[in-house]
């Protein structure tokens, strides 16, 4: 099998994007080559694009984790699914809706390399998400290794866990976010984000991705988190989450809303590789 591929990132969380509009889609085990970052192409997540079930939609899209699991939703890959997808003829505009398992993200592509994108409406019930607990709540706890951990609990379209520290650059990201994703607490696993708020417009934020590890950004964790941070009272309606790959802008309205983030997206270059 013949891969044509662009190699793209969101802030540092990068991609292998390719149309499979009309070819089968990679199995798991070309999957984790494609990712290795040593004996392939090196990614966090890749992204296939698909002819879409849903009429109004205009391009769906598989997304894998480096693992070569499925991941359902995935906000800094949709921003470059938007630019691949204009470049490639794959859609006729630049505003475009794609299907993820996750649910219909519209995408729009705006003046100076940003690209917009409508994240979904949060969802927080617990079979939603899907956590293990009788009821919602703001925040949860559990016992890691005799230490108690609270965190809030989120679904934006994919699971995540928003543990609030003081300090993001002490976090203890990897051990941490390990134990919690490997929890039974998550049935579906979890991505897991440490926030720290430093202004009601303004957060540092890590994140652990489920099948990946610590990312240097993830969009849909910056959503989470400045969900989460509104919910516990310590963010307005919009907010910039700094990460260590760069900035995102997120907004939420509010319950009911949907959330949106713009950030950049950009392309390394463009291959071939033999899978």
């Amino acid at each position: 099998m013949r891969l044509r591929f662009s190699k793209m990132h969101g802030i540092g969380n990068d991609f292998v994007v390719a149309d499979a509009t009309r070819t089968p889609l990679p199995d798991a085990g070309q999957i984790r080559r494609l990712a290795d970052r040593r004996e392939g192409v090196g990614c966090d997540q890749v992204l296939m694009a698909v002819p879409p079930a849903d009429p109004d939609c205009d391009l769906g899209v598989a997304i894998f984790n480096a693992d070569g699991s499925r991941a359902e939703q995935c906000g800094n890959g949709m921003r470059c699914l938007a630019v691949f997808a204009r470049e490639r003829g794959l859609v006729a505009t630049d505003a475009m809706r794609f299907e993820t398992p996750g649910g219909c993200v519209f995408a729009a592509i705006e003046s100076g390399g940003t690209v917009r994108v409508r994240m979904g409406v949060p969802r927080f019930e617990p079979e939603e998400i899907p956590i293990v607990a009788s009821g919602r709540a703001v925040s949860y706890r559990l016992d890691i290794g005799g230490e108690e951990i609270r965190f809030a609990a989120v679904s934006m379209g994919n699971p995540h866990a928003v543990v609030r520290v003081s300090d993001v650059a002490m976090a203890p990201v990897v051990r941490l976010g390990a134990a919690l994703q490997s929890h039974p607490f998550f049935p579906a696993g979890v991505n897991v984000g440490f926030a720290e708020p430093l202004a009601r417009d303004r957060l540092r934020l890590r994140v652990f991705e489920r099948g990946v590890g610590e990312t240097r950004a993830c969009g849909s964790g910056a959503c989470a988190a400045v969900v989460s941070g509104r919910l516990s009272g310590d963010l307005d309606a919009d907010a910039r989450v700094e990460l260590p790959g760069g900035v995102l802008e997120v907004r939420w309205g509010g319950e009911g809303e949907p959330v949106w983030m713009a950030g950049p997206a950009a392309r390394v270059f463009d291959a071939e590789i033999e899978l």
